[in-house]
């Protein structure tokens, strides 16, 4: 049997579409192997984000060839669709595929050991208009399956180099999303995270349908019990959206909301679509909907030209909103993006000084968020045994607290309820109360 090992780098698409490549082998009978053994075939799905994930993406690449220079050496992502030729001219490399057409894969596989030449199967992303439907039944290794719902992007922000990578905004067919909905929940899955490159533009090119009505279609399927946003722009936080994330017994209180500086200069600067008095709007608007809610962020910091004033409006406007958590990350030089060749870099001394002024911040907010919780039961699916506590487990609450509970593996994937006794940041500590009701199995309730 031939045997197959997989190298994800970068985002959450990218980790579910190494699952859907996966099944691909799968159904060709190939094994799956870890990365770090000897493999027939090695596929490395890469990242391009920063230039430090081409980086990665090329020591990575290096490694399989040194593991077995036999093996077929596959590339994917990201970095393959933006550099290909870059990636051929890596000796060993034998079939570079880019961000469409994986399907094709297998195909190139075999032609390549038959004609031993190199494949280059990376066209034109741009001229893609259309979904790539790839399939994920169930996951390897995780409690929360994502659902890729939409791919591509039409934004192009000055920092990033995604839209070239990804290719312009393609929605997935609502019949297909429902239908891999409900296969995840038939294989087991409480919580379903929507996922894309651009997920909250999910249907803006489809007539006639949009994400409110995604998650009306949603809330339909029998036994999911939990949908999660993976990421929203607060300009796509419509009216409607929001009355359908108050009316739903599903959506979590809990929105990821990239807000990337909290300064109106630097966000033109940015060509972000977006004013700090429309997303304060819209977080009121959401909070009064969701009381509780926790809104997790991005924030870059030393954006080109970006002054002591601005970083200060940033600080203060994530402080005056009460973030529950960011992700901080120092601004970096991204070849072939505007902001790449603009004036003004902010020296890497102020950029990591102000990186860590964030985090604190950010901290200090957890904390804070956790603490209103105290006492408070919550529900949380635990998704593994906790490493440093064996007896433990750890998962996440509907507003994405990280909670650790003495419990038994039993319990990995189901839906428990917990009384929040020592909140605080990355764990909260709670006490189990009882399983949940399961309408399906109609398990007996269990108390501790």
């Amino acid at each position: 049997m031939a045997t197959v090992a997989f190298h994800t780098l970068g985002c959450k698409v990218n980790h579910y579409e190494t699952e859907a490549i996966w099944q691909l082998f799968k159904s060709e009978n190939y094994e799956k192997v870890e990365f770090e053994q000897a493999s027939d075939v090695y596929v490395i799905n890469t990242c391009t984000v920063t230039n430090t994930g081409d980086k990665k993406s090329r020591q990575v690449i290096r490694r399989a060839i040194r593991k077995n220079p036999d093996a077929v050496i596959c590339v994917t992502g990201c970095y393959a669709q933006t550099s290909p030729a870059e990636i051929m001219a890596i000796p060993g490399v034998d079939i570079v595929v880019g961000t469409q057409d994986r399907t094709k894969m297998i195909g190139y596989i075999e032609q390549f050991k038959k004609e031993r030449t190199p494949i280059n199967g990376v066209g034109n992303i741009m001229k893609s208009r259309v979904y790539e439907e790839l399939d994920v039944p169930a996951f390897t290794d995780r409690t929360r399956a994502s659902l890729k719902i939409q791919e591509g992007c039409n934004n192009f922000c000055t920092f990033c180099i995604i839209p070239w990578a990804r290719g312009l905004m393609r929605s997935r067919q609502p019949e297909d999303v429902i239908k891999q909905a409900t296969q995840l929940v038939e294989a087991g899955y409480k919580e379903i995270v929507l996922t894309g490159i651009h997920t909250g533009g999910y249907g803006e090119d489809l007539k006639d349908y949009s994400l409110a009505r995604l998650l009306q279609d949603l809330e339909n399927v029998q036994g999911l019990k939990r949908i999660r946003i993976s990421s929203i722009e607060a300009s796509q936080l419509t009216d409607e959206v929001i009355a359908v994330i108050n009316d739903s017994e599903k959506v979590v209180r809990h929105l990821h909301i990239p807000l990337q500086s909290g300064s109106d200069t630097v966000l033109k600067r940015m060509r972000r679509k977006y004013t700090m008095s429309f997303f304060a709007e819209r977080l009121d608007r959401l909070k009064e909907a969701l009381p509780g809610l926790a809104v997790t962020s991005d924030v870059i910091v030393g954006f080109p030209g970006e002054t002591e004033e601005e970083f200060q409006e940033t600080y203060d406007f994530i402080a005056k909103h009460k973030f529950s958590e960011l992700h901080v990350f120092p601004y970096s030089k991204r070849t072939g993006t505007p902001a790449a060749r603009m004036d003004e870099q902010v020296d890497e001394s102020i950029k990591n000084e102000r990186v860590h002024k964030l985090i604190q911040l950010s901290d200090q907010l957890a904390k804070e968020y956790a603490s209103t919780f105290h006492n408070e039961v919550l529900e949380m699916i635990p998704e593994e045994v906790d490493q440093d506590h064996p007896d433990f487990l750890v998962g996440y609450t509907d507003n994405y607290l990280r909670v650790r509970v003495k419990l038994s593996e039993d319990f990995i994937g189901h839906i428990v309820k917990v009384k929040l006794t020592k909140p605080g940041y990355p764990v909260n500590d709670a006490d189990f109360v009882r399983v949940m009701q399961d309408e399906e199995t109609h398990q007996k309730v269990v108390n501790y």
